[in-house]
């Protein structure tokens, strides 16, 4: 009888190792996805911002939108599963946990990034005429204009600082949560490798 319960516990056990190996190399491929999901983001905004067409980066961004929520999703899943007594592996229950709060932090300064960028530095963000004073046709008096003085030339360059700071800030937040995603993603590699040294 203890042979017998012996043998089901460890097939039981193989049985674990097997759905913990196909969850890992399943997020693994989720994360691939999520490394499209940002190209095709960058080069749709690389896109709008040489056409100004907000219509097509609306759509994409709506795409993309619903991909990484179907990541999400899918990674929540698979860290309840984790945390069940059936696997019982709250260490890579709290590992997935990790990577989807630096994925969610990376997005919000992706966002950040772009909104920023799009905006341009106040110094050279282009002045509409649309409140001008029309004289003759060709010819306006800009009601934006003002003297150049030593004190508007501070506020732009502090202003400029302003936004070179926030830009600066949102890149190197996106760097250090990709420095952590990956650290995470070896973790689990890793792992993978365990398992399937044991099979």
């Amino acid at each position: 009888m203890e042979d017998f319960e012996r043998v089901v516990k460890i097939s039981s056990s193989e049985a674990m190792s097997v759905e913990t190996l196909k969850l890992l190399r399943n997020f693994i491929n989720i994360q691939q996805r999520r490394a499209q999901a940002y190209a095709h983001l960058k080069s749709g905004f690389a896109d709008y911002m040489v056409s100004g067409s907000d219509a097509a980066y609306q759509q994409l961004c709506s795409e993309v939108t619903v991909e990484f929520n179907d990541c999400s999703k899918q990674v929540l899943e698979m860290e309840s599963l984790f945390m069940s007594p059936a696997y019982g592996r709250e260490d890579l229950a709290h590992l997935l946990r990790s990577v989807q709060i630096k994925e969610k932090q990376k997005l919000n300064l992706t966002a950040t990034i772009q909104v920023l960028k799009k905006a341009g530095r106040p110094s050279e963000r282009l002045v509409s005429h649309e409140n001008c004073k029309f004289k003759e046709p060709m010819q306006h008096e800009c009601v934006h204009v003002h003297e150049i003085t030593e004190a508007a030339g501070t506020e732009d360059a502090e202003a400029d600082a302003e936004y070179d700071n926030a830009l600066k800030g949102a890149i190197n937040g996106v760097q250090d949560a990709v420095t952590t995603i990956n650290e995470h993603l070896e973790e689990i590699r890793y792992e993978i490798a365990a398992i399937e040294a044991d099979e």
